[in-house]
């Protein structure tokens, strides 16, 4: 059982989830509210459209920061519900409206001997797509309350999409920035996620909020801190790339262990190649 939202600004609730300590975020206005992501399918959305309700009486709209299933895949639960209108970055909504089947079932198959509740409940997960799209901007007004959806470019996805809450100077990243455990570049784009993170600076202040995607809620030097990382990363592979470095041998350099930074500079060595974009 999840322990419930922590009201982290005025009328705005984190609920740090402990599967995957994954963020859910609330916006509470005088006469709607907007939730940004919806856990990783029908049980876990039951729970949290509990929490909800016992916040705040209206039906929320929905923000999805990206595609991946610890973020989205509750919509339909939500949905059903009386949630919506459900908000993503077009890259993202085209995701969900083309599921990879195979993805699906290989995160399943991952999960299956560590979480096995987890990956049922991500094999039944209804998936569904937002309809209202967002290119580069879109300004809500949730209740009263001028929020903000902003693409600042490519980083652990191709459509993530943040979250200013200007009124208490709160900006909810999603898995642009992580805390609690190194970014995550299986779907990432390890050579513009600096300038995507860069972009996202310049429209915080000293004593900004920040929601991560997963872990606790940090502030702008954490997030500086991780872009000084990133960048790190993103030369390592330019100069890799140059000198014909082996990914191997380039990860044991990396800011991030081994592991995580293998399959980052194998994605950038692959661009910088030419094998996708």
């Amino acid at each position: 059982m999840s322990p419930g939202f922590v009201e982290v600004a005025e009328r705005v609730f984190v609920l740090r989830y402990p599967v995957l300590d994954v963020n859910v975020t609330l916006i509470v206005g005088d006469e709607g509210a907007l939730l940004v992501d919806t856990l990783s399918g029908a049980g876990q959305a039951g729970e949290l459209a509990g929490l909800v309700r016992g916040i705040t009486d209206a039906h929320p709209a929905v923000v999805n920061t990206h595609h991946h299933f610890d973020h989205c895949f509750g919509n339909a639960t939500l949905a059903a519900g009386g949630a919506g209108p459900f908000w993503a970055h077009h890259e993202a909504a085209r995701a969900l409206r083309e599921p990879d089947e195979n993805a699906r079932r290989e995160v399943v198959a991952y999960y299956q001997q560590s979480r096995p509740e987890l990956a049922s409940e991500i094999a039944a997960a209804q998936i569904m797509a937002p309809t209202r799209i967002v290119h580069l901007a879109a300004t809500l007004d949730v209740g009263g309350r001028r929020v903000e959806l902003r693409h600042f470019g490519r980083g652990h996805t191709d459509g993530d999409l943040v979250v200013l809450v200007p009124d208490v100077d709160l900006v909810v990243a999603g898995d642009l920035v992580e805390e609690g455990a190194p970014p995550s570049f299986d779907d990432g784009y390890p050579l513009e996620w600096p300038d995507t993170v860069a972009a996202l600076i310049g429209v915080m202040s000293p004593d900004s909020v920040v929601v991560p995607g997963h872990g606790a809620p940090v502030g702008r030097a954490y997030v500086q801190t991780q872009h000084a990382q990133l960048s790190q990363l993103d030369w390592l592979i330019r100069e890799g790339h140059a000198d014909h470095g082996t990914a191997e041998v380039l990860a044991a350099r990396a800011p991030f262990d081994a592991e995580v930074a293998l399959v980052a500079i194998r994605r950038g060595l692959a661009e910088l190649s030419g094998r996708y974009a």
